[in-house]
């Protein structure tokens, strides 16, 4: 199993290029199985989870390019299989995604229970609600741990869908299900994120007929069949928000292109409050923590447009370094503060009670053996790790890999002593 060392590393200095953003590419990977024309996608990032979901739309029929570095053609003439691979699935969560594209072109989808990060029980009650809003019977076998959906003999129907909590993947497979159903499709209460956005900008492209997407209400009008379009991901706010933080945390200064302020708010205003300074542009920032004491704050993760249960670890592993104390509350994954015992055995001072973490700033962090439990855990690691005294060492960073493109040489290239090794 590979590591990572990370040193102390001084202030990171430098530019940036932010990639295709991981939580968008996915859906709309998925997507393409909606038409059987040829979909190109652009700025598509070299991660596992893109490797997993090509190997899944493979295995489903699907004929896929790579026309360049971040260029897919996803081709999907005739769907082969409307039943997806259980080793495949089981590696990661987002596979879900192809259940409402698989119902709403063949009337039929059987998907094993996902895997992914074990960052809480993330169930997929939503989506089969929404699917059987539309008409869809809903069978879970329990005993296979396989749950499939059967379109009814007039296929989709369109309906009115309020969702329990604004989940971002119950809405896009409700959407990608809706946009080829039978009449008006309403989700309620929708997720509002970026990638939300994106997917219906790809599918509106396509032919699709979809109206308040980045809403808490979105309208979908069932249209008779979709075609192929190209569209480029947005780029991807977490990877952003990372290396911001990687400037503060540093006393560096980062130049990060290819990076949209308006999905970074909350972020951008926590990181003033510290002390941070930023320069905002229409598709860049500038990110000074060089330039004078950093103080706390108060973090309460809340689904967008609030701050980003995806950036908590990495912000907490900021806020030990700090002045004062910080309080984080997360509010969307139950089981997401599993880098406090990591980020404890370097030094920080954090106590947790239930959904709430209380952290002492101005820890002296210093290196040790360490393991990433989850994606952003392990970006949190390395992020700690870079002004920990001493050296870092990071297991499990496979995870890591499944989320950051090019991370070791971004990182490197900015100053960071950090270097890929296998065990």
């Amino acid at each position: 199993m590979a590591k990572y060392i990370v040193e102390q590393s001084g202030p990171l200095r430098g530019e940036v290029q932010i990639s295709g953003a991981k939580n968008a590419v996915l859906p709309l990977m998925a997507a393409a199985l909606l038409s059987e024309e040829e979909c190109i996608i652009r700025d598509v990032p070299q991660l596992r989870d893109v490797s997993l979901m090509k190997e899944i739309l493979a295995s489903l029929g699907s004929k896929i390019d790579e026309l360049s570095e971040n260029t897919l053609s996803i081709y999907t003439e005739d769907i082969i299989s409307t039943e997806a691979d259980r080793e495949l699935v089981t590696k990661m969560r987002a596979s879900i995604l192809v259940m409402g594209p698989l119902l709403a072109r063949k009337g039929r989808a059987r998907i094993p229970l996902p895997g992914g990060c074990a960052i809480g029980a993330r169930p997929i009650d939503l989506h089969l609600k929404g699917f059987e809003a539309l008409g869809a019977q809903i069978v879970i076998n329990e005993e296979d741990s396989y749950v499939e959906a059967v379109a009814g003999p007039q296929g989709l129907i369109g309906e009115t869908i309020y969702l329990d909590f604004p989940s971002v993947g119950a809405t896009e497979n409700i959407m990608m299900a809706a946009v080829l159903a039978e009449g008006t499709t309403y989700i309620e209460n929708a997720a509002e994120e970026p990638e939300i956005v994106d997917l219906a900008n790809f599918m509106n492209k396509m032919g699709a007929k979809i109206k308040g997407a980045g809403t808490d209400t979105i309208k979908i009008e069932g249209v008779p069949h979709l075609r192929g379009a190209k569209h480029t991901v947005i780029p991807d706010r977490i990877e952003a928000a990372t290396f911001m933080l990687a400037a503060a945390i540093t006393k560096g200064s980062l130049h990060i292109c290819n990076a949209l302020p308006e999905h970074l708010k909350p972020v951008i205003a926590k990181l003033r409050e510290c002390g941070v300074r930023i320069e905002v542009g229409d598709d860049d920032l500038i990110v000074r923590g060089d330039l004078g004491p950093q103080n706390h704050t108060d973090i309460k993760t809340l689904p967008y447009p609030g701050f980003p249960t995806d950036i908590q670890s990495p912000f907490m592993a900021y806020l030990t370094t700090v002045n004062g104390s910080s309080v984080v509350i997360e509010t969307v994954f139950e089981n997401r503060f599993m880098h406090v015992s990591q980020l404890s055995k370097m030094g920080a001072s954090i106590e947790t009670a239930g959904n709430k973490a209380n952290i002492k700033g101005n820890a002296k962090l210093r290196g040790c053996s360490v393991m990433a439990t989850d994606l952003r855990a392990g970006a949190a690691l390395v992020l700690a790790g870079l002004v920990a005294e001493g050296k870092t060492e990071i297991s499990e960073i496979y995870h890591i890999e499944r989320g950051y493109e090019k991370f070791i040489e971004k990182f490197a290239a900015l100053g960071a002593k950090i270097t890929r090794v296998e065990d």
